[in-house]
């Protein structure tokens, strides 16, 4: 599979950058120039198009400024990752020229490039990649025991669903069975049932509450005392019975109180029935707090509580009818964790062996990237060792521990560059931040060659300040700060022929270059070609 690719690098506006673009070509690419001038900028512009999303990097997108990076994947498709930052100073990230997240460009750019800088980067930091490294420098395969492991966490789950073991499953049926019982011992009719027996209910209330109006206008009317109005109403008619000339007027009299008898009659007979006695009411009332209760309890509604009764029926069907698929799934299961075991065990003792040589390999590198006092080796642990890391000594005599609590930012990333030394090439675009900050001579060139080496297999950006690593350079890009009336300026371009013989005797005797020096550089770049 072809290897990705950094095709080109944007910058407009980031710090002493007003606008720069590069394009990178395969091998070994180095970026140089004067202390000051930009360099680590130019990174920082990448960084951010990984979507690095920092206290620096948010400064760094405060004002007006727009970074973009187009790579090549391993598919052989563009992929153009963006940042900007406008007047208000908010950030807008795109993907192909598509609005995106910050976290979108990261998964985006994480199988592309790696960056090892002194300060930021991660990857010997992360067990997980230190176990991706080793896996990979001992061809050692977990796919089986991992596609087992699933294997269990899904028979596990499934095993779970059908109730577990045999004392939760019994929970779980005891509980359907307290449930379903409740609901049968209802003897729910339908979903209205409630509805219903609410309007009953407030009929029968009414009736209640209007009987004892009733018997008092009774008692009025024509009860038992002295001024019931009926019997008042008697005697006055009586009083005017004789008066002649007033027969037709006393009989209609007469027959308004038989009227008002009448109707006193059927109030009483209201006030008689016996369709709501209080035993009566007070059936209907337990019932209706009842229903309500279930209807509460199970969803909401009557509605609801129907349908949980027969979800509950479905459930404890199924729980009664899992055994035989309990047995099969606890057969698996036991199955499958001796499996899981033996697999574990073999993995660690391939990771174990892979430790061993990748310890040794990495051992015999740490001279060739000025790390010879120091010694690292990798350690694993875990039934399938998993556990991996690295552990470092800067110098004999000091107490090893993790590499990430122990190696400064230049050891970080010289030990990085033994990593890509001997690891199998993951055929990402590899940046390296000044891995050659504090030394020179002889170890600079072995850097250098340690670089060229790595980008054999790969794609590698460096940013450095020594002439023995940038002679090694396939592409050599220069950053130049200028000051003209007042204003500061960088630019950034490639140089080749005379100009990067020039560029190469700068970086050996500085401003005020000398025929030995040009001579020097020339022989450098002849020595590396």
């Amino acid at each position: 599979m072809p290897n990705a690719a950094l095709l080109e690098l944007y910058a407009r506006g980031l710090g002493v950058i007003d606008e720069a673009r590069l394009e990178f070509g395969p091998g070994l690419n180095v970026i140089t120039g004067e202390t000051g001038a930009g360099k680590t900028l130019l990174l920082g512009a990448l960084t951010l198009c990984l979507g690095a999303d920092t206290a620096s990097t948010r400064h760094a997108l405060s004002d007006d400024v727009q970074v973009a990076a187009v790579l090549r994947d391993r598919d052989g498709n563009e992929v153009v990752l963006g940042r900007e930052s406008g007047a208000n100073r908010r950030v807008r990230s795109t993907l192909n020229g598509v609005a995106t997240s910050a976290e979108a460009l990261r998964v985006a750019g994480e199988s592309l490039v790696t960056i090892h800088g002194q300060h930021d980067s991660l990857t010997l930091r992360s067990r997980a990649d230190i176990l991706a490294l080793l896996d990979a420098f001992g061809h050692v395969d977990t796919s089986e025991l991992e596609r087992s492991r699933r294997r269990i966490s899904e028979a596990t789950h499934e095993r779970e669903r059908l109730g577990g073991d045999e004392a939760t499953r019994q929970r779980e049926l005891d509980l359907l069975n307290f449930q379903l019982e409740e609901l049968d011992s209802a003897q729910l009719t339908n979903a209205t049932e409630l509805d219903e027996a609410l309007d009953q209910l407030r009929i029968w209330t009414s009736v209640r509450d209007g009987r004892t109006a009733v018997l008092e206008a009774i008692e009025g009317l024509d009860g038992d005392r002295e001024d019931a109005v009926l019997a008042s109403f008697a005697r006055t008619i009586g009083e005017v019975a004789p008066v002649a000339g007033l027969e037709d007027t006393v009989a209609t009299l007469r027959d308004a109180l038989t009227s008002a008898r009448e109707a006193v009659h059927d109030l009483r007979a209201f006030a008689e029935r016996d369709d709501v006695d209080p035993e009566t009411m007070a059936r209907l009332e337990s019932r209706v707090a009842l229903l309500q209760r279930l209807a509460r309890k199970y969803g909401g509604s009557l509605a609801q509580a129907l349908e949980t009764h027969a979800a509950l029926q479905r459930e404890r069907d199924r729980l009664t009818g899992a055994d035989a698929q309990l047995l099969a799934l606890d057969q698996e299961l036991q199955e499958l964790l001796t499996r899981e075991t033996a697999l574990a065990g073999t993995a660690r003792r391939e990771r174990t062996a892979a430790a061993a040589a990748l310890s040794e390999a990495l051992t015999s590198q740490l001279a060739r990237v000025a790390l010879g006092n120091a010694s690292v080796r990798v350690v694993v642990d875990g039934d399938d060792g998993a556990e991996a890391q690295l552990v470092f000594a800067p110098n004999p005599g000091r107490p090893e521990g993790p590499v990430q609590s122990l190696a400064s930012g230049g050891e970080l990333s010289r030990l990085l560059l033994a990593v890509a030394l001997v690891s199998v090439s993951d055929g990402v675009v590899t940046v390296f931040d000044e891995v050659d900050a504090g030394i020179g001579g002889q170890v600079a060139e072995q850097i250098g060659d340690c670089l060229a080496e790595v980008a054999r297999g790969r794609q590698v950006l460096a940013v450095t300040h020594l002439a023995s690593v940038a002679a090694r350079a396939d592409h050599q890009f220069v950053i130049e700060k200028v000051v003209a009336d007042g204003a500061t300026t960088t630019t950034v371009r490639e140089v080749t022929g005379p100009e990067r013989v020039g560029e190469i005797a700068r970086m050996l005797a500085g401003v005020h270059l000398s025929d030995e020096a040009r001579a020097l550089a020339e022989r450098m770049l002849s020595a590396a070609m």
